[in-house]
């Protein structure tokens, strides 16, 4: 059965200003496991009480996000709205939201818990993973309330969990539930930009995008970032352990910096091979090469067959690359693995199957483009994205 899942507000391409901070130290002091309850001894506060506690606690650092895009080629529609939600995480102004929240846009607007609106700049973003940083003004005096990030590695099913924020425009709305899941991979992503999600039963609606999802002592286990149409109460949220990654990247450098071979394809899978009896061998089967990319420079192929085998569609005919610097990948595990030792400005050898014939192939890799496959469709109120749990062979793109 095809799922479809809702980004919780409008995505749009753009571009994001890179800006150098330091890691808020709600980031850089949060390091290492830590028990969901009683809380560490290094926590400023305990435990709430209970809920209603542990709202007094959140919200302050909880705000109401507002943006608006200019599209002077659309004369129909030419200014866009959407509104999400976003968590203070540093006390000068540095706020964590979702990128298709605020990439692109002309105008951001942030709203505070005590009802102050201020305008917000991007820090940085990233589209793949979804997460953003905007900053706000600081104060004259003091600093303001901000949100301390736990440890998502620490998460187990059933345990408590709380997502705030402001759904279908209802300012600092709490809703209770448990995570259902961890590790929830998206099947519309590619393998290479997959990210592990948490999923909740915790109602997460249209404006939550951005919220903080946080445990029983208030800390921040995760951002709300898209949630099951059709669904009751299947919500995800990307996980602290990835904030903590994330988040120093954007502030020194305003992006994630990855490297870009320009290449879409699936692992061959036995099945194929032996149904069609066509020279296939065991490793990354590239189905389509990026205009300009360096695996078009390289005159590597995709391909040009449609063929469908047990739901799953397969574009045959394209070249095979069997190892990555003589590392076989022959698995999802196995060209995973071999992805992540490349770096931007290296020169990487392919081993390249191509009409029953083997070559070495070598392209140095690029800093890697915003992609329009990095952002999900999206509607004219609500994004929507046709996505469904990761059952098939994934799919890469690198």
């Amino acid at each position: 059965m095809i799922l479809s899942f809702l980004l919780l507000s409008l995505m749009t391409a753009g571009e994001a200003s890179a800006t150098t901070a330091e890691p808020p130290a709600s980031i850089a002091s949060t390091s290492g496991s830590q028990a969901p309850a009683p809380a560490p001894a290094n926590d400023p506060l305990p435990c709430p009480a209970d809920a209603t506690a542990l709202y007094a606690q959140v919200s302050p650092s909880v705000v109401s996000i507002s943006a608006m895009s200019i599209n002077p080629f659309d004369r129909l529609q030419r200014i866009s709205r959407v509104a999400g939600s976003g968590v203070i995480i540093d006390g000068s102004g540095i706020l964590l939201t979702n990128s298709h929240v605020v990439f692109g846009r002309h105008i951001i607007q942030v709203t505070l818990d005590d009802g102050t609106t201020l305008p917000a700049h991007l820090v940085g973003a990233d589209p793949v993973f979804d997460l953003a940083v905007i900053k706000i003004p600081a104060p004259s005096q003091g600093k303001l309330p901000a949100a301390i990030l736990g440890d998502s590695n620490a998460l187990r099913v059933g345990d408590d969990v709380f997502a705030l924020g402001n759904p279908m425009g209802l300012d600092q709305t709490m809703t209770r539930g448990i995570v259902s899941g961890i590790n929830r991979l998206l099947g519309d992503v590619p393998y290479s930009n997959a990210e592990p999600l948490i999923q909740t039963d915790a109602p997460i609606n249209p404006g939550n995008s951005g919220g903080p999802l946080v445990d029983r002592c208030g800390r921040v286990v995760g951002i709300s970032t898209v949630m099951m149409q059709n669904a009751q109460n299947i919500g995800f949220a990307i996980p602290s352990s990835l904030l903590k990654e994330v988040v120093p990247k954007l502030l020194k450098d305003g992006r994630v910096i990855r490297p870009w071979l320009g290449v879409q394809g699936q692992i061959v899978q036995p099945e194929l091979k032996e149904l069609f009896r066509l020279p296939l061998v065991d490793g990354v089967l590239i189905e389509v090469v990026e205009p300009g990319s360096p695996a078009q420079e390289a005159n590597l192929t995709g391909g040009e067959l449609e063929v469908t085998l047990a739901g799953q569609e397969f574009l045959l005919g394209g070249d095979i690359i069997t190892a990555v610097d003589g590392a076989p990948v022959s698995t999802p595990e196995q060209f995973g693995k071999a992805l992540e030792s490349l770096k931007v400005d290296s020169t990487v050898r392919l081993t390249v199957f191509r009409n029953g014939k083997t070559r070495q192939v070598s392209c140095k890799l690029p800093e890697r483009p915003v992609l329009p496959g990095d952002f999900r469709a999206g509607g004219t109120a609500q994004p929507v994205s046709a996505a469904q749990p990761a059952s098939r062979m994934p799919r890469f793109v690198f």
